[in-house]
C-alpha cells in the first residue's frame, strides 16, 4: 500500500507517518534523504532519529537514486522522509539526476513499491503561501508539484496533516499494518 503524507512546516506530518509505519508487522525500513550540511541540518536529523529510536527502523541514508536501492530481504514498510530533500537532491545534488529528477524519483518510488508491502512518503505542502520566487526555487517547487501529483495518483492513501490533525483526502484499500 502506497501512503503520500503531506502538511507544512512543523505540521506533525512526520510524527504521523512515522506512526503509520511503525504500525506495520515485521521489519521497517526508514529512508532518510536529508544531506547533513550544516549544523543546522544536523540537529534535525538528530532529532529525527531520537523521536523513531523507539519504533525499529533500520535507517538508510539515501540521497538520490532510489531506483538503485536494495531494501533488506523482507522489508514489509519503508518510510520516505522525505521527498522535498530528494527532489532539491536529484534537481542540485552532486551526481544527481538534474532535469530528469521527477522520471528518476517515480521510478524510484515504484521500485521502493515493488520491494515492499506499504511504502509510505513524506513531502511538503507547496503553493499556498503565495510569494513570489527565483526561477531556480520555481523549478524545484514545479518538480516537487509534479512528483506529489503523480504519487498522490497511484497511492491508496493521501493524507494531509493540517496542526497535527490528519485531514484524509483518498483512502482506498485497508490501513497498513
Amino acid at each position: 500500500m502506497l501512503t503520500l503524507v503531506t502538511g507544512g512546516a512543523a505540521s506533525g506530518k512526520s510524527e504521523y507517518a512515522e506512526r503509520l509505519a511503525a504500525a506495520c508487522d515485521g521489519p521497517r525500513v526508514y529512508i532518510a534523504t536529508m544531506r547533513p550540511l550544516d549544523k543546522e541540518s544536523v540537529a534535525r536529523i538528530e532529532k529525527h532519529r531520537a523521536a523513531r529510536a523507539d519504533r525499529r527502523f533500520s535507517t538508510i541514508e539515501r540521497y538520490h537514486d532510489l531506483k538503485g536501492l536494495r531494501l533488506p530481504c523482507g522489508t514489509n514498510a519503508v518510510l520516505l522522509e522525505c521527498m522535498s530533500n530528494l527532489a532539491a537532491n536529484e534537481l542540485f545534488g552532486e551526481g544527481s539526476a538534474g532535469k530528469a529528477a521527477v522520471s528518476a524519483i517515480l521510478d524510484g518510488v515504484d521500485a521502493l513499491c515493488a520491494q515492499a508491502r506499504d511504502v509510505v512518503i513524506v513531502s511538503n505542502e507547496l503553493f499556498s503561501d503565495g510569494e513570489a520566487y527565483a526561477p531556480e526555487t520555481l523549478c524545484y517547487l514545479d518538480v516537487l508539484g509534479e512528483i506529489n501529483r503523480t504519487v498522490a495518483q497511484r497511492a491508496h492513501r493521501v493524507i494531509e496533516v493540517v496542526c497535527g490533525i490528519p485531514v484524509i483526502h483518498k483512502n482506498e484499500g485497508e490501513r497498513a499494518g
